[in-house]
């Protein structure tokens, strides 16, 4: 069965070659804005592609603002700072998800607490949160306040697991019946949308990643959208090494962060944002593909959004019926040439973050045993 699963992968990407797992496209105006960038000698954080790239990110996801940063993490970062988090606080997370989302929260010398995603979302159970905050918390002047660790509870960071929105709406009104911001970690979901919004504009503050491997790539950057004009001149500028404007002397009023994106690399983003509606197309027309040809096996089912959600299909996902049967295709596959990955192991059994609060982790234990990425690279 698996070699036939080998053969319809290679007969999607017409080759007999090593078939990788996301590799980017460049199918625009990438060369010529990077010459363009180069000629004009602003290859560093100040120049106009960066402008561009924000006005475009901003107006594809509706945000009313967008800034520009190094990569996803930075903007998780200065996301968690804008949102009030501060040392020895702690803000509630996914277990199943990509390190850096919990590393941006120790980052800010906060304690990350880990409650159960859904199955059918892989995203961060509303339900779950819910019936933690009930159990384990109480406000105390208005602060949402851990009973066991006494610790206020400062942010919620759902993450919208390979481009299939959480139950987003749900998990905002959780939050604010207890006094939490949401902070989305979108960095892999740019054109997801859950009841026709975009993900990432339902919390206070989104970001996302474009990462070499993301749906389209800066090589490196991220960035933070929100709707809060003094959360985005506060973000601007202290990943700016918060200096203050003047024509030629340094004075900087807090400390800050180096985290600002290069104009070399948002050159590359401003063509890519232009080949994403086509990248979009393209990546549904291969999860069609794939869903049509997992609908006869009884053992792998193919991951879908749930209703009111619209995903990007960044990394498509099969759920196999066993751990046994998944690391069987994982050692097949990639010992075939055709790159798969098991999903990240949970966040809890990481050594530095193995003393972490955890809330029942049944549904993201069985996923972490169960999920396999396929190759999902734009044909």
């Amino acid at each position: 069965m698996y070699k036939d699963i080998i053969d319809f992968i290679r007969n999607i990407y017409k080759t007999d070659e090593f078939i990788p797992l996301h590799e980017p496209r460049f199918r625009g105006n990438e060369k010529k804005y990077i010459n363009e960038c180069i000629d004009s000698t602003f290859v560093s954080s100040v120049g106009k592609f960066v402008d561009q790239f924000e006005a475009s990110v901003a107006k594809f996801t509706g945000a009313k603002y967008a800034i520009a940063t190094v990569n996803g993490t930075a903007a998780l970062h200065i996301g968690l700072l804008l949102s009030d988090v501060q040392p020895n606080d702690e803000v509630i997370t996914q277990p199943l998800t990509f390190v850096a989302t919990a590393n941006a929260i120790s980052y800010c010398n906060a304690f990350p607490v880990f409650i159960d995603v859904d199955v059918d979302t892989m995203g961060l159970s509303p339900e779950k949160l819910s019936d933690f905050l009930n159990k384990n918390t109480e406000l105390i002047d208005g602060k949402c306040v851990n009973k066991t660790t006494k610790r206020i509870i400062k942010a919620v960071v759902p993450m919208h697991t390979f481009g299939l929105p959480a139950r987003i709406d749900e998990i905002v009104l959780v939050c604010k019946k207890h006094h939490i911001n949401v902070v989305e970690d979108a960095a892999e979901s740019l054109g997801s949308y859950y009841k026709n919004q975009h993900t990432g504009t339902f919390g206070l503050i989104g970001t996302l990643s474009f990462n070499g491997n993301k749906t389209i790539t800066t090589g490196g950057g991220g960035m933070l959208i929100t709707n809060d004009e003094t959360i985005a001149k506060k973000a601007k500028h202290i990943t700016t090494t918060a200096k203050t404007p003047h024509l030629w002397d340094y004075n900087h009023d807090v400390t800050a962060y180096n985290y600002r994106l290069p104009n070399l690399n948002a050159a590359l983003g401003c063509a890519q944002m232009e080949s994403l509606p086509e990248y979009l197309k393209n990546k549904q027309k291969l999860a069609k593909i794939y869903k049509d040809f997992f609908k006869n096996e009884n053992t792998i089912d193919f991951i879908e959004p749930v209703k009111n959600g619209t995903s990007n299909f960044w990394l498509n996902a099969i759920k196999f019926d066993s751990l046994e049967s998944r690391n069987t295709f994982l050692e097949i596959t990639n010992n075939k040439g055709v790159m798969t990955r098991p999903i990240w192991k949970l966040m809890n059994t990481l050594p530095m973050y193995s003393s972490a609060q955890c809330g029942n982790l049944d549904n993201a234990r069985t996923l972490e045993n169960r999920i396999v990425n396929l190759p999902s690279s734009v044909i």
